[in-house]
């Protein structure tokens, strides 16, 4: 599976939905019906990833698991079961994209003559500023 494809459905085998009640305004809406919906992603037995997307997402997600290590995702913030299952599926989606993607190593850099010489006479100026405000002779 690539970082940028994740089709939701081919993952449907194992991911757990649960569905609670919701916090915050709603009236009777909130108090009445089960709208919060939790994802519980089981990507350690999912043969979807390799070893090395899995200890990925271990890393990067780590504050996202579960106890028993599954991928946690909730949403409440819409009034309907539908509507906060399907936030909670392109969360999961975007989720898994982010955490897959490889960064480009960093190369390190040095600075340019033009920049050492620039931090220097900078240096040089402050050092002069600050000379300047010593004590002062009344002889």
């Amino acid at each position: 599976m690539t970082a940028r494809s994740f089709d939701i459905d081919r993952l449907s085998l194992w991911i757990d939905v649960h569905f609670t009640r919701a916090s915050g305004p709603g009236g009777q809406n909130v108090n009445k019906l089960n709208t919060r919906v939790t994802l519980l992603l089981d990507f350690e037995s999912c043969p979807e990833f390799s070893a090395d997307q899995r200890g990925r997402l271990r890393r990067k997600l780590a504050t996202r698991l579960s106890r028993d290590g599954r991928l946690r995702v909730v949403s409440q913030r819409e009034r309907t079961q539908a509507a906060n299952r399907r936030l909670a599926e392109e969360r999961l989606g975007e989720l898994l994209a982010e955490a897959l993607q490889r960064r480009r190593p960093r190369r390190p850099t040095r600075p340019t003559a033009a920049a050492r010489e620039r931090r220097l006479r900078a240096k040089r100026q402050q050092a002069e500023r600050k000379r300047q405000r010593g004590k002062v002779d009344d002889n």
